[in-house]
């Protein structure tokens, strides 16, 4: 019985390799929200798309958030996002409307409150490249204008950044937001590794069985 467990000990720990958790984090940050320079509609008809880079590996995308432009007291209930390859067109890989939760909300020089807007959903699994996120049809408590911030990527920090961004009537300067998501913790070992390491675990576990026998 104490060999048959020894033996199995090297399977385990291979196990445990070639089984790789996820780590929830940022896929991607356009840097942090500006709130005095300007704003764009997402909606009444208006929408906003700036580009995102996936570059750690496969990612699922499992949040957004963004900043918003709102009228004193009004609320940020639902906004469409769609996560596609290319602008108005091209392969679209997420498209849903979704609820938003504000938080940080601050009057500004405008007189507009500035929110961090989050939401969490189920979204696509990308692999390393660059999409679009775009925001529209925008739908608050009291009906009123929502307003994508613009902070033009400054301070951002993550590959491809900052973002291209157009909007309904063309380019634009890029706006803040982050996209959240599960990301694979590490590299699966090369095959060569995998083997070092099983002859390792073999040969300590016929140590074991000599000291106990």
């Amino acid at each position: 019985m104490k060999t048959h467990f020894l033996v199995s000990l090297p399977l385990i720990a291979l196990a445990g390799i070639v089984t790789l958790p996820a780590v929830a984090g940022t896929v991607y940050e356009n840097g942090p929200i500006n709130g005095n320079t300007d704003a764009w509609t997402i909606n009444f008809g208006f929408w906003v798309g700036d580009t995102f880079t996936v570059s750690a590996g496969t990612s699922t995308i499992t949040g957004f958030s963004f900043g918003a432009w709102l009228m004193p007291g009004d609320t940020l209930e639902t906004a469409q996002l769609t996560i596609e390859s290319r602008i108005g067109g091209g392969t679209v890989y997420f498209n849903q409307v979704i609820p938003f939760t504000a938080s940080g909300c601050a009057l500004n020089q405008y007189g507009y409150d500035v929110c961090e807007e989050t939401s969490s959903f189920s979204g696509p699994t990308l692999n390393n490249g660059t999409y679009w996120s775009v925001l529209q049809n925008a739908v608050t408590s009291e009906g009123n204008p929502v307003y994508w911030d613009e902070n033009s990527g400054i301070g951002c920090h993550s590959p491809g950044c900052p973002s291209q961004s157009f909007e309904s009537e063309g380019s634009i300067p890029s706006e803040s937001f982050t996209v959240l998501g599960t990301l694979a913790s590490s590299t699966v070992p090369e095959p060569s590794d995998l083997v070092l390491f099983a002859s390792g675990f073999l040969g300590l576990a016929g140590i074991l069985r000599r000291r106990l026998f």
